[in-house]
């Protein structure tokens, strides 16, 4: 049995199941609600699904790009589990888990989009041939225009898309399949266990280092550095 953490986006969601059945998955859809809603909502899958934490396999969430206090604390309950019940860890890029929410059985390219903010987007475009997943191109911060400027026009484009992206998309793939409302979930990452190449693990012994791809640094970071004139780890006085 697994476990399924979805908090890279503004809607937390958990699910249980195993490759090719989900069982159970919940919802709690706003942003600031992951760090109170997390754990109960875990117990509470758990419980629907009569499942204990010593019958679960593994756990499977996605590592980002994404909000960077939603990652950190998906991370950290999945460390936590983990490291208390010996469970294995797995990930899924929250872009490829829109791109599968959007379309799996496209025949051509999908397009995964999501706000970075400042004008930018985390971009990453898949295909997905029977029962595997072929990466196009992996996950990165864009302009719009550089996308178009890179990449063949997609069959779909997944997630929010922004007015720049929306005009640079009516010239350059007039004919995708818009699919805005595809957002990763948690029911999406267990049936990517069962997709060669839709999930990877992290290996025990880098379980403790292991941190999300968080796409860029945290909007308040930047923000610090900015006001400061230095780096936030700058030793200097």
């Amino acid at each position: 049995m697994w476990l399924a953490l979805e908090t890279s986006g503004d809607a937390l969601s958990v699910a249980v199941g195993w490759p090719g059945r989900v069982l159970s998955e919940a919802h709690a859809p706003g942003p600031r609600v992951h760090a109170e809603a997390i754990l109960p909502m875990i117990e509470a899958q758990l419980a629907e699904t009569e499942t204990s934490l010593g019958e679960l396999r593994g756990i499977v969430l996605t590592d980002g790009p994404g909000s960077f206090t939603g990652l950190r604390i998906g991370a950290s309950v999945a460390k936590a589990l983990a490291r208390s019940r010996a469970l294995e860890v797995w990930t899924v890029p929250s872009l490829l888990a829109a791109a599968v929410t959007a379309d799996l059985q496209s025949p051509g390219h999908v397009l995964a989009v999501a706000d970075a903010l400042r004008g930018e987007v985390y971009a990453a475009m898949y295909r997905f041939p029977t029962s595997r997943v072929e990466v196009e191109m992996a996950a990165g911060v864009f302009r719009p225009k550089q996308l178009a400027d890179r990449l063949p026009p997609p069959a779909a484009v997944a997630g929010e898309i922004s007015p720049e992206l929306g005009e640079v998309l009516a010239h350059w793939a007039p004919h995708a399949r818009v699919r805005p409302d595809a957002r990763p979930r948690a029911a999406t990452l267990i049936r990517l266990l069962g997709l060669s190449g839709g999930a990877s693990r992290i290996a025990e012994a880098s379980l403790s280092s292991w941190e999300p791809h968080y796409g860029r640094l945290a909007e308040a970071q930047v923000r610090w550095e900015r006001d400061h004139g230095r780096p936030l780890d700058h030793q200097g006085g």
